[in-house]
């Protein structure tokens, strides 16, 4: 009867202060997990995904600071909560050091590269690299091709982009050997005219330019550039044809749209001038200022 007494008051003890302390942590955790997607998805609703707007740096890098700052309250109510039930088993955690230094030995060589991708990550973060709705070109180590796409998460161990045909890439960070931002402050389209050698370079020159002003009054694309497009001037020389570059500054991330537009209207404007354009007519595949080591 004695043991069974002595049970009943630990439960009713111990045993009811454990039980409150884990439901407790599991309801602060949802709590603080509840109030992260809140502030997330407040600063995605200020953001409404369309070919006109940009996602501001400062709300990309907030969304990316929320994320991590969830996670970092969270992994802190466990951690605090399985002490103190440590505490209420009475098990003395200074006798549990020499085993978790041996066992934090042996994981530790397996946990390198957790720990890099740690902190990799939060470099990444802190220095503003990119961030939640950037378009990036991630060089990872091992990998013969970049994994190219617009960024859905960033967390301190792992960076998640969508490509463009809709597949989920998951790069863990301390594999990224670099980082291109393609969407950082602004871009630039870079278009590559190539004409035929007998054109007149001064009047191609001068239809460039007319399509360019002509791009910068049209309200729609004005809402994309920068600046007015400029030409360049001769870019290089084949023996069957000569390439002219124009160029324009666009809001970050709309590079490729102003691209297609202003390729449109070369063409036809170059069509109505009788020169015809060689199915070469592209953007220059390096568009944008911020390269960044990650």
């Amino acid at each position: 009867m004695f043991p069974g007494r002595t049970l009943l008051d630990w439960l009713s003890t111990n045993g009811l202060l454990i039980a409150l302390t884990v439901l407790g942590a599991v309801i602060i955790a949802r709590f603080a997990s509840w109030v992260g997607n809140r502030i997330t998805r407040n600063i995605d609703e200020k953001y409404q995904e369309s070919d006109d707007l940009v996602r501001s740096e400062a709300s990309k890098h907030r969304h990316s600071v929320a994320q991590v700052v969830r996670w970092v309250v969270i992994t802190f109510i466990y951690i605090v909560a399985t002490l103190k039930v440590f505490d209420y088993l009475q098990l003395p955690i200074g006798s549990l050091v020499a085993p978790a230094t041996v066992l934090g030995a042996a994981l530790g060589f397996g946990a390198q590269r957790i720990v890099q991708d740690i902190l990799a990550g939060f470099f990444i973060i802190t220095e503003r690299q990119y961030g939640f709705g950037d378009t990036v070109q991630i060089s990872v180590t091992g990998s013969a091709q970049d994994a190219v796409g617009t960024i859905e998460n960033v967390t301190l161990r792992v960076t998640r982009l969508r490509n463009s045909a809709g597949e989920v890439i998951i790069v863990p960070n301390g594999q990224i050997n670099k980082a291109i931002n393609l969407s950082k402050d602004w871009a630039r389209a870079v278009i590559d005219v190539p004409v035929p050698v007998t054109a007149d370079i001064s009047e191609v020159n001068e239809i460039l330019h007319d399509v360019g002003v002509a791009a910068y009054k049209d309200s729609k694309l004005r809402e994309l550039l920068l600046d007015e497009p400029s030409v360049m001037g001769v870019e290089s020389l084949e023996v069957d044809q000569v390439s002219i570059r124009v160029v324009a500054r666009t809001l970050p991330g709309k590079q490729f749209q102003v691209g297609r537009a202003l390729r449109a209207r070369i063409a036809a404007a170059l069509r109505r001038k009788g020169i015809t354009v060689t199915p070469q007519l592209d953007t220059v595949s390096v568009v944008d200022r911020s390269e960044v080591d990650a």
